[in-house]
This record gives C-alpha cells, sequence and structure tokens, in this order.
C-alpha cells in the first residue's frame, strides 16, 4: 500500500514527521522575525490586523513561502539522495505541495475570521445609527470579502484537480506492484475487486483523512492564539464560573469530551465494515464461479451465502442505528454550545456584534479541529476495513498464509 508510492515508508513517514516539528519550532523561535533582514519584517503587534486578500502577499507571508520551500527542498534532498524512488516526485513533492495549499487554506480561514470583525461592528454600528455608514464603505466591506473568497476558491479547485491526479498516482503506483506479484495474488478471494476497486478507495481515503488532520492541527496552530486574544470580554462561563483561559478550556473539553463518547459507541464498527465486505465477496465470487460452471451457485449454496450477507448487514444497521443517535445528538448540541459559552457575557452586554461573531468562529474553528474523530470516524471505518484486505495482499506476497474467509469469521495471516 505505501512502499509501491513511498520510499522506505516506515522511515520516511517518522523522519517526516520530526522534520516537520522541527520546522514549526524553528519558524516560531528563530526564523519568523528574520524576514526583517531581507526587507520582509513582521507587522507591528499593535496594529490591527491587515484586512483584504492583500494579506496573502504581504511581507510575512511571503516569507513564510520562501521558508517552506527551503525546509522542503533540504528534506526531498537527503531523501532523493539516499533512497531513489520512481515516485518521488508525485509522492514526497506533491504531498508537500497538499499540505502547503492546506495551511494556505487555513490561512483563508483566519483571514475571513479577521474580516468578521470590523464588518460586523460597521453593521452594528449602521443599524444602531451610533455612528454615519456609507453605502460606499458597506460594499467595500463586501468586496473585501469577495477578493478572499475569490482566491479561495481559485485556489481550492486548482488543488483539487491536483488531488485528483496525486491520488491516481498513487493507485497507478500500487496497481502496478500488486500485478507484478498476480500469479500470488490471483487465487485469494475478491482479488480483482481489491486490484480494481480497493486501490483506489485506499488511496482517496487515505489522502482524505491525512489532509483532514493536518489540516486540524494547522486550524489548532492558527485559530488557538486568535481565540484566546478574544477572550478579553469572557470573565466566567455557564457551570465553570471563572477559570483560566475561559474560551479555549471549554472547546478543548467540550472536543475531548465528545470525541471519547463516540469513540466508545462506535468501536465495533471497523470490524463489522470489513466482515461486511469479506461476506460480500465470497457471495459475489460464487455467483461468477456460477457463470462458467454449472455445479457452481447452486440454490443452497447461494441461499446461505446471502443470508451471511443479510445477518452482518442487519447487524451493522443496528450498530449505526445508536452510533448516529450518538453522534446526532452530540453535532446538534455542538451548533448552539458556543451561544451557551457565550451567554453570560452577551446578556451582560459586554461584547459587541463585530468580536461575537470572531470569537463564534473561531471556537467553531477549534473545536472542529478537536473533533477530528467524530466528523472523520465514518471514513476511518471504512479505511480500516479496506486496509485489511489489502494487507491479505501483502501478506501473500511476503509468503504468508491468508485463511480464506470460507474457513473463519476473521481473515487471518498466518
Amino acid at each position: 500500500m505505501f512502499v509501491s508510492f513511498f520510499p522506505n515508508p516506515r522511515l520516511f513517514f517518522s523522519s517526516a514527521a520530526v522534520w516537520a516539528l522541527a520546522a514549526v519550532l524553528l519558524w516560531f523561535f528563530v526564523f519568523k522575525n528574520l524576514g526583517a533582514t531581507i526587507g520582509l519584517p513582521n507587522p507591528d503587534p499593535a496594529a490591527p490586523p491587515l484586512i483584504g486578500v492583500q494579506v496573502f502577499w504581504s511581507a510575512p507571508f511571503i516569507w513564510f513561502y520562501i521558508y517552506y520551500i527551503f525546509v522542503v527542498g533540504i528534506f526531498a534532498a537527503v531523501w532523493r539522495t539516499l533512497s531513489p524512488h520512481p515516485w518521488f516526485w508525485w509522492s514526497v513533492l506533491g504531498a508537500a505541495l497538499i499540505m502547503f495549499v492546506t495551511y494556505f487554506q487555513v490561512e483563508v480561514s483566519v483571514a475571513i475570521n479577521n474580516w468578521y470583525g470590523p464588518f460586523y461592528d460597521m453593521v452594528q454600528a449602521a443599524l444602531s445609527k451610533s455612528r454615519p455608514v456609507t453605502l460606499d464603505e458597506f460594499f467595500g466591506g463586501l468586496a473585501s470579502f469577495g477578493g478572499i473568497a475569490t482566491l479561495a476558491v481559485i485556489v481550492g479547485v486548482l488543488n483539487r484537480y491536483f488531488v485528483s491526479h496525486w491520488i491516481f498516482r498513487w493507485r497507478t503506483a500500487m496497481n502496478e506492484f500488486y500485478m507484478s506479484h498476480w500469479s500470488k495474488l490471483r487465487s485469494i478471494e475478491g482479488a480483482a475487486q481489491r486490484v480494481q476497486e480497493d486501490t483506489m478507495r485506499f488511496a482517496s481515503n487515505t489522502e482524505d483523512l491525512g489532509v483532514s488532520f493536518v489540516s486540524s492541527v494547522m486550524t489548532l496552530i492558527a485559530f488557538l492564539p486568535v481565540l484566546h486574544a478574544l477572550e478579553g470580554t469572557v470573565t466566567e462561563v455557564p457551570v465553570l464560573g471563572s477559570i483560566p483561559y475561559p474560551l479555549v478550556t471549554v472547546a478543548i473539553l467540550w472536543s475531548l469530551v465528545g470525541t471519547g463518547f463516540l469513540a466508545l459507541i462506535g468501536i465495533r464498527l471497523p470490524g463489522l465494515q470489513f466482515n461486511n465486505q469479506r461476506v460480500e465477496a465470497a457471495y459475489r465470487k460464487e455467483l461468477v464461479y456460477g457463470e462458467d460452471h454449472a455445479d457452481r451457485a447452486q440454490p443452497q449454496t447461494v441461499k446461505e451465502l446471502f443470508a451471511d450477507v443479510r445477518k452482518n448487514y442487519f447487524r451493522l444497521y443496528f450498530n449505526y442505528m445508536y452510533f448516529n443517535v450518538g453522534r446526532i445528538i452530540y453535532l446538534q448540541t455542538d451548533n448552539i454550545f458556543p451561544y451557551i459559552v457565550l451567554s453570560l457575557t452577551i446578556v451582560a452586554g459586554k461584547i459587541t456584534l463585530g468580536p461575537m461573531q470572531q470569537i463564534l468562529n473561531a471556537f467553531d474553528q477549534v473545536r472542529s479541529s478537536f473533533q477530528y474523530l467524530v466528523n472523520s470516524w465514518t471514513d476511518i471505518v471504512e479505511l480500516m476495513s479496506i486496509f485489511k484486505r489489502l494487507r491479505g495482499f501483502e501478506a501473500t506476497i511476503a509468503g504468508h498464509h491468508v485463511v480464506p474467509v470460507d474457513d473463519v469469521h476473521t481473515e487471518k495471516v498466518v
């Protein structure tokens, strides 16, 4: 699954994680303030944030782009030298490009959050008539948002196009790897489906979940300071009262509670999903044999195989029922949770509309980042089942014996 596309996968991913952590720490503690040496200084901390699309080509952003190219270049050069791989350009540099665009899209969210403050304060001023607001000023605020949104759409579309090609390259690498061992694999149940379908689904799901995870981490890095900076007017929250860092603390606690709760009630789903694919493959295999052999796909055999399909689907439906009850209740409560947290502040009139919108958006970003497992659980279940199926392929290539589906309830590698 990985060795076909990435050079020395275990070492590659572990070194990528260590290098990424080192690069982040070096950026914040060393390089972030060095842009001034080449004429790219950081803005004055006391100055209001730059609003609008121009923030993406401001001096701090250009300096970060240079730094990102520099650290990726070093990492790629080392791996290109030590472990050449036929898919190097797509797997290493392609992944680095996807990570950069993920970071860029997080910064788009930060730029929109910064736009909320002055725009909604202007709306409140117009509605309360606390100061004159002209039509040009109002449409100027909308135009500022339009510039950010237009850039986000262009980058998003181009990124989706590139990611589609990146996923297909990974599928191609897996397809070539498995087909080079087809003489060993052809006897495994559902072999054709695993090569034709599971490779594409595995690459696509892994990319989606991986990017979502990285996006969640980047969002936390970007929005936790924003949320902390907006906490000035929030002195206490319901139930907990006055606590240090109220918004950050409550967002983390709420997200961890939801993640743990849904992981607990959904713990059986990966195994059931895997068994579902196996019994479907056994049923399909018998029908395919019945097309060419008159002694196969006999009524009693087909009836028994379909009974296994029915049994597993009904178990899956039942488990998804109570999982979805818990998930929907949590997510619906989550929609109003920020207003509950801010209720004392809003009722006391300690906050204006602009900062309130910024807090709500930043709070939502932080909560969503911590709710990665909650939002991705169904995809994780599917990916785990695909991984188990493809692992059987790789066990066969390595010379291990795979117990067939007809013999046991769970496929095992011996």
